[in-house]
Protein backbone atom coordinates (compact mmCIF):
# COMPACT_ATOMS: atom_id res chain seq x y z
CA UNK A 1 0.00 0.00 0.00
CA UNK A 2 2.92 2.14 1.10
CA UNK A 3 4.63 1.32 -2.22
CA UNK A 4 2.00 2.19 -4.43
CA UNK A 5 0.91 5.66 -2.59
CA UNK A 6 4.55 6.47 -3.07
CA UNK A 7 4.39 5.90 -6.76
CA UNK A 8 1.05 7.45 -6.78
CA UNK A 9 2.88 10.71 -5.31
CA UNK A 10 5.48 10.58 -7.80
CA UNK A 11 3.22 10.60 -10.87
CA UNK A 12 0.81 13.81 -9.34
CA UNK A 13 4.10 15.11 -8.82
CA UNK A 14 5.72 14.67 -12.20
CA UNK A 15 1.99 15.74 -13.47
CA UNK A 16 2.19 19.16 -11.54
CA UNK A 17 4.82 20.34 -12.97
CA UNK A 18 3.32 19.80 -16.18
CA UNK A 19 -0.16 21.11 -15.04
CA UNK A 20 0.82 24.11 -13.32
CA UNK A 21 1.95 25.45 -17.16
CA UNK A 22 -0.20 24.05 -19.00
CA UNK A 23 -2.36 26.20 -21.75
CA UNK A 24 -5.76 25.89 -20.63
CA UNK A 25 -8.05 26.42 -23.83
CA UNK A 26 -10.59 28.81 -22.08
CA UNK A 27 -10.12 30.87 -19.00
CA UNK A 28 -12.91 29.39 -17.66
CA UNK A 29 -11.19 26.38 -17.49
CA UNK A 30 -8.15 27.51 -15.58
CA UNK A 31 -11.06 28.77 -13.36
CA UNK A 32 -12.54 25.26 -12.60
CA UNK A 33 -9.29 23.82 -12.55
CA UNK A 34 -7.61 25.96 -9.44
CA UNK A 35 -11.65 25.76 -7.32
CA UNK A 36 -11.03 21.72 -8.14
CA UNK A 37 -7.53 22.23 -6.66
CA UNK A 38 -8.68 24.00 -3.84
CA UNK A 39 -11.65 21.71 -3.46
CA UNK A 40 -9.05 18.88 -2.72
CA UNK A 41 -7.05 20.68 -0.75
CA UNK A 42 -9.72 21.47 1.79
CA UNK A 43 -10.71 17.96 1.81
CA UNK A 44 -7.03 17.19 2.90
CA UNK A 45 -6.79 19.52 5.65
CA UNK A 46 -10.48 18.94 6.84
CA UNK A 47 -9.39 14.66 7.39
CA UNK A 48 -6.46 15.56 9.29
CA UNK A 49 -8.88 18.42 11.77
CA UNK A 50 -10.75 15.12 13.92
CA UNK A 51 -7.02 13.83 14.71
CA UNK A 52 -5.56 17.07 15.79
CA UNK A 53 -8.49 18.02 17.69
CA UNK A 54 -8.12 14.80 19.29
CA UNK A 55 -11.17 13.35 17.98
CA UNK A 56 -9.91 10.45 17.13
CA UNK A 57 -6.90 8.81 17.55
CA UNK A 58 -3.34 9.52 16.01
CA UNK A 59 -2.07 7.53 13.58
CA UNK A 60 1.15 9.06 12.26
CA UNK A 61 1.36 6.78 9.03
CA UNK A 62 -1.56 7.86 8.02
CA UNK A 63 -1.40 11.88 8.60
CA UNK A 64 1.84 11.11 6.79
CA UNK A 65 0.40 9.66 3.75
CA UNK A 66 -2.15 12.33 3.62
CA UNK A 67 0.32 15.32 3.93
CA UNK A 68 2.34 13.77 1.00
CA UNK A 69 -0.72 13.73 -1.09
CA UNK A 70 -1.76 17.08 0.78
CA UNK A 71 2.14 18.65 -0.71
CA UNK A 72 0.98 17.48 -4.27
CA UNK A 73 -1.98 19.12 -4.34
CA UNK A 74 -0.46 22.61 -2.73
CA UNK A 75 1.18 23.13 -5.97
CA UNK A 76 -1.50 22.94 -8.75
CA UNK A 77 -3.70 26.03 -8.23
CA UNK A 78 -1.74 28.86 -8.97
CA UNK A 79 -0.90 28.17 -12.49
CA UNK A 80 -4.55 29.10 -12.70
CA UNK A 81 -3.92 32.42 -11.30
CA UNK A 82 -1.96 34.11 -13.81
CA UNK A 83 -3.22 37.15 -16.19
CA UNK A 84 -6.51 36.40 -17.90
CA UNK A 85 -7.61 33.68 -14.59
CA UNK A 86 -10.06 36.29 -13.32
CA UNK A 87 -13.07 35.80 -11.85
CA UNK A 88 -14.53 32.61 -9.40
CA UNK A 89 -13.95 33.02 -6.06
CA UNK A 90 -10.74 35.05 -6.70
CA UNK A 91 -11.52 38.84 -5.93
CA UNK A 92 -9.82 41.34 -7.86
CA UNK A 93 -6.89 42.26 -5.40
CA UNK A 94 -5.24 38.52 -6.54
CA UNK A 95 -4.51 40.62 -9.71
CA UNK A 96 -4.27 43.96 -8.38
CA UNK A 97 -2.08 43.12 -5.49
CA UNK A 98 0.08 40.44 -6.87
CA UNK A 99 3.29 40.96 -4.94
CA UNK A 100 1.24 40.96 -1.53
CA UNK A 101 -0.74 37.31 -3.24
CA UNK A 102 2.75 36.16 -4.10
CA UNK A 103 3.59 36.49 -0.37
CA UNK A 104 0.56 35.07 0.75
CA UNK A 105 1.47 32.36 -1.59
CA UNK A 106 5.14 31.67 -0.73
CA UNK A 107 3.70 31.60 2.76
CA UNK A 108 1.41 28.70 2.47
CA UNK A 109 4.26 26.82 0.70
CA UNK A 110 6.53 27.12 3.89
CA UNK A 111 3.95 25.94 5.90
CA UNK A 112 3.01 22.85 3.97
CA UNK A 113 6.61 22.18 3.78
CA UNK A 114 6.17 22.53 8.16
CA UNK A 115 3.79 20.72 8.00
CA UNK A 116 5.74 17.41 6.03
CA UNK A 117 7.95 17.65 8.39
CA UNK A 118 5.90 17.65 11.18
CA UNK A 119 4.32 15.01 9.91
CA UNK A 120 7.52 13.28 9.13
CA UNK A 121 8.73 13.23 12.82
CA UNK A 122 5.70 11.66 13.75
CA UNK A 123 5.08 13.52 17.12
CA UNK A 124 1.19 15.00 17.46
CA UNK A 125 2.56 18.34 19.22
CA UNK A 126 4.57 19.12 16.21
CA UNK A 127 1.87 17.97 13.73
CA UNK A 128 -0.63 20.36 15.63
CA UNK A 129 1.73 23.43 15.83
CA UNK A 130 2.51 22.56 12.17
CA UNK A 131 -1.22 22.37 11.31
CA UNK A 132 -2.12 25.82 12.53
CA UNK A 133 0.04 27.42 11.11
CA UNK A 134 -1.07 26.18 7.52
CA UNK A 135 -4.72 26.88 8.44
CA UNK A 136 -3.43 30.05 9.11
CA UNK A 137 -1.84 30.22 6.05
CA UNK A 138 -5.00 29.49 4.22
CA UNK A 139 -7.13 32.05 6.52
CA UNK A 140 -4.90 34.86 5.65
CA UNK A 141 -4.82 34.44 1.86
CA UNK A 142 -8.28 33.80 1.75
CA UNK A 143 -9.06 36.74 4.27
CA UNK A 144 -7.39 38.94 1.36
CA UNK A 145 -8.08 37.24 -1.72
CA UNK A 146 -11.07 35.28 -1.65
CA UNK A 147 -14.79 36.26 -2.33
CA UNK A 148 -17.08 35.71 0.68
Amino acid sequence: MKKSLTVIALACATLVSTAANAQFAKPEDGIKYRQASKVLLASHFGRMVPVVKGEVPYDAEAIKQNVAVLSTLAALPWGAFGPGFEGGEAKPEVWSDAKGFDEKRENFKVAIQELSTAADSGELAKLKVAFGKAGQSCKACHDGYRKD
